[in-house]
C-alpha cells in the first residue's frame, strides 16, 4: 500500500496527513456492496430516495463551516467560496431530491400502433464517479444528486489531495440514512480505477478532470462499453464588445478570473477585447493585480489571493507563463512564484502569439489572458480557436449583437452579459476536446438512465 492519499496544505507544502490505498480486497468489497445495495436501492420509491436526499441536503447546509475549513487546508480555498460551494452542493441535492420524480416520470409518445407506448426512465446499477479537488464537494454532488435519486448507487473516487474532504462526504451520507453500499468512498490507485470500469458490475463512469485523464478514461470506458460522461478542461472565451463602464467591466472580469485561485473549469481563461477599450480595460487589470494581496484560506481581505492547490500546480502555472514570455507574450502584471508554498501572485498576459503552443494550452491558476480585436468576427474566429468548448461569455449593451455573436460561439454554455448562467437548474457541459454530456438541471438527470420502451398492445 502506498500514502498518495494525503493532507498536504498549499500554504506550507506541509504533508498534515497520509492515508493508505484501498486493498484490492477493499475495492472487491465495494463493488459487492454498491452491486447488492443496488437492487433494494432501485426498488425503493422515489419519495423514499427523496427524503433521504433531503436529509443529505440539510448536512450540507449544517457543516458548511467544517467543510469549508477542510477544502482551505487541502487545496487552499479561501473560507467564504468554501461555504459557498457547500451550499450551492446541498441546493443542488435538494433540487434533485424535489424535482427528481417529475423528470423521470413515464413519457407517452404518439403511435399509429393499436397499443399505448411509454418511454420509462429507470436506473442502470453501480456507477464509478471520479472527481476532482478544485470543488471537492460540488463536483461531487452534482454527479451523485441525480443518480442516487434515479436509483443508482456509486463508488467514489476522489482526488488524492483531499481525502478529508471525500471523508466528509461519506459520513455526510452515512449520517444521512443513506443505505450501506448506496455510496461508497475509495481510496482507489489508477490501476484500481481501470479494474472498476472494467467490472461487469459497474455500468458507466463519469469523469470530472483534464483532457488527458479524460482520453484516458474515455478510451477505458469504451474498451468496456460503458456509459461515460466527462467534463473536462475549458479556455473560455470572454468577449467584451462593449461597455459604457470600462472600469467596472474590468472588475468584474477579474472577480471572475480570480475566483477559486482561477483554478475553474469555465473560467474566462480568455478575454477578448475590442481595441477602443482593450487599453483602459488592462490598465485596469494591471491595477488589481499590482493590488492584489497575499493571504491565507481563513484570511480574505480586499483583494487577496490564496495559495493553488499544490507546489506542482503553481510551479506547471510559472513555466507556461515562461513559456508565453519565450513565445513573445508580454507579462504586464504578476506571475511571481513564492519561494515556499504554492502562490503565484495574479498576473496579466498580453500578445500570447495565436496559434502557438502554449496559446493552445489552459492557464488552471489565477492568469488573465487578454486579446485585442477590431471586429466581432475578428473576436469570433479567437473565441472559437480552440480545441476545447466549455463555455463562452459575450458582454455588449446591445443584446441583438450579443446574442448574434454568443449563437456562433462552439461551446456547451454561451451566456449573454453575465460571467456564466450558473445554478442547479443550468445543465453544464462542453463540446470538443472539453468532453461530453451534462450535469445539472434536467439534463443531469437524463445520463446514466435506461430509456426504456414500455409498449402495451390493446
Amino acid at each position: 500500500m502506498s500514502n498518495t492519499y494525503r493532507v498536504q496544505n498549499p500554504v506550507t507544502n506541509e504533508v498534515v496527513e497520509t492515508f493508505d490505498t484501498a486493498t484490492d480486497a477493499e475495492i472487491e468489497a465495494a463493488l459487492a456492496k454498491s452491486a447488492a445495495a443496488y437492487k433494494e436501492w432501485s426498488a425503493r420509491p422515489i419519495s423514499e430516495r427523496a427524503e433521504i436526499m433531503t436529509r443529505v441536503s440539510e448536512l450540507f447546509e449544517e457543516r458548511k463551516v467544517e467543510l469549508a475549513q477542510i477544502a482551505g487546508e487541502e487545496m487552499g480555498k479561501f473560507h467564504s467560496e468554501g461555504i459557498e460551494e457547500a451550499e450551492f452542493s446541498s441546493a443542488i441535492i435538494k433540487y434533485y431530491a424535489d424535482n427528481g420524480a417529475d423528470f423521470t416520470k413515464d413519457q407517452e409518445i404518439p403511435t399509429a400502433s393499436n397499443g399505448t407506448a411509454v418511454i420509462r426512465r429507470l436506473p442502470i446499477g453501480p456507477l464509478l464517479g471520479i472527481m476532482p479537488w478544485n470543488f471537492p464537494y460540488y463536483q461531487i454532488a452534482r454527479f451523485v444528486a441525480p443518480n442516487l435519486m434515479l436509483g443508482n448507487t456509486i463508488i467514489l473516487k476522489d482526488a488524492e489531495i483531499c481525502p478529508r474532504s471525500a471523508l466528509a462526504v461519506q459520513k455526510i451520507m452515512d449520517d444521512a440514512g443513506v443505505p450501506e453500499g448506496v455510496y461508497n468512498n475509495v481510496f482507489a490507485s489508477h490501476d484500481q480505477i481501470s479494474t472498476i470500469i472494467a467490472d461487469s458490475r459497474i455500468q458507466g463512469v463519469s469523469l470530472t478532470g483534464s483532457e488527458r485523464a479524460g482520453s484516458i478514461i474515455g478510451a477505458q470506458a469504451g474498451e468496456n462499453l460503458k456509459k461515460a460522461v466527462l467534463e473536462l478542461g475549458g479556455s473560455d472565451p470572454y468577449v467584451l464588445l462593449d461597455t459604457d463602464d470600462v472600469k467596472a467591466a474590468a472588475e468584474l472580469a477579474w472577480g471572475t478570473r480570480m475566483y477559486n485561485t482561477g483554478q475553474a473549469c469555465n473560467s474566462n481563461k480568455r478575454m477578448i477585447v475590442m481595441e477602443d477599450i482593450y487599453d483602459e480595460f488592462v490598465a485596469e487589470l494591471e491595477r488589481l493585480a499590482n493590488a492584489a494581496v497575499k493571504s491565507t484560506p481563513d484570511n480574505q481581505p480586499e483583494g487577496a489571493y490564496s495559495a493553488l492547490s499544490s507546489r506542482e500546480a503553481a510551479e506547471k502555472l510559472r513555466d507556461q507563463l515562461d513559456r508565453a514570455v519565450s513565445a513573445g507574450a508580454n507579462l504586464r502584471a504578476g506571475g511571481e512564484l513564492s519561494a515556499e508554498g504554492a502562490y503565484v501572485s495574479p498576473a496579466v498576459i498580453t500578445d500570447i502569439p495565436v496559434g502557438s503552443d502554449i496559446y493552445y494550452e489552459e492557464f488552471f491558476g489565477p492568469v488573465a489572458t487578454v486579446y485585442k480585436v477590431s471586429s466581432d468576427e475578428e473576436a469570433l474566429d479567437l473565441a472559437n480557436n480552440t480545441q476545447y468548448g466549455l463555455g463562452g461569455t459575450v458582454f455588449s449593451q446591445d443584446p441583438e449583437r450579443a446574442a448574434a455573436v454568443s449563437r456562433r460561439l462552439e461551446c456547451g454554455m454561451a451566456n449573454v452579459n453575465t460571467p456564466a448562467g450558473e445554478g442547479e437548474e443550468m445543465p453544464f457541459g462542453g463540446v470538443k476536446r472539453s468532453g461530453f454530456g451534462r450535469e445539472l438541471g434536467p439534463l443531469g438527470m437524463d445520463e446514466f438512465v435506461n430509456k426504456q420502451l414500455y409498449y402495451v398492445e390493446k
